[in-house]
């Protein structure tokens, strides 16, 4: 069976106090949200993805959302720099924890930026959400980083939503899917699949059909499953307060040495 690690990062005490940009602050209940990421983990877990945590990083109110932190491609690991100068203190313990798993490191350096929640990968082809978290230089040090290795970069422009994995996610067969009203250019993708709910254009490809998903997209969920996928849903409701979805509370490292 295929290596398959996912790095997560227990929530910080301080979560209620994460950045919100393109929705109205609500209260989180931080008690509630740790419940809520211990089954996100153990979701993961039960099927077949080794857990490995990184480093708690309690002054970072945002460090949770771990997937900012670092961009995976076959063993290279691409540490970032996030567009939001709080969350820049996040990426140490995120570049041990890969340094650990026998990865290669590379990083993002100043005065660019890029966030990994604006990264989606399919296959060899890595589309890039330019937006209010990565600008242009940032867009070009993750080509110079991947293209050499076999990569296709393709860049999108990101204006509606936090991150481009805000709006979009993709399917095992490679069919992006989304929420049209917070996508800016669904025809800059070959196969696009609307769907009717903000927090259904999320999933996480589980292996064997399976789909991580927030259990605030039922409509979606029986949409997908229609369509023959296997939905497993996850109440990530305190981390959707927050702009979070179930794609950025991991990082999925799949055939690391391959």
């Amino acid at each position: 069976m295929p290596s398959q690690k996912a790095l997560v990062r227990r929530p910080s005490p301080r979560l209620a106090e994460g950045l919100v940009t393109h929705i109205e602050r609500e209260k989180v209940d931080v008690e509630l949200a740790v419940e809520q990421w211990e089954a996100y983990v153990e979701a993961l877990a039960a099927h077949g993805w080794e857990t490995v945590e990184v480093e708690p990083a309690d002054d970072c109110p945002d460090s949770v959302f771990v997937e900012d932190t670092v961009v995976m491609y076959r063993n290279v690991a691409l540490i970032t720099r996030p567009g939001a100068e709080s969350r820049r203190a996040e990426t140490a313990g995120v570049e041990e924890a890969v340094a650990r798993l026998g990865c290669s490191v590379n990083w993002i350096w100043e005065p660019a930026t890029l966030d990994g929640g604006d990264v989606l990968k399919i296959g060899d082809d890595i589309y890039v959400g330019r937006g209010g978290r990565t600008d242009a230089a940032g867009v070009q040090q993750l080509r110079a980083a991947f293209e050499p290795l076999g990569a296709r970069v393709v860049a999108v422009p990101v204006s509606k939503v936090l991150h481009l994995k805000s709006a979009v996610t993709a399917l095992p067969d490679g069919t992006v899917i989304g929420h049209v009203p917070h996508v800016d250019r669904p025809s800059l993708f070959p196969r696009f699949l609307a769907v009717p709910e903000k927090s259904g254009a999320h999933v996480v490809r589980l292996g064997g059909g399976k789909l991580l998903m927030a259990a605030s997209a039922p409509q979606t969920a029986e949409l997908l499953a229609d369509l023959g996928h296997e939905p497993v849903l996850v109440d990530i409701g305190e981390f959707e307060k927050l702009e979070g979805c179930v794609t950025c509370l991991s990082v999925r490292l799949r055939d690391l040495y391959v």
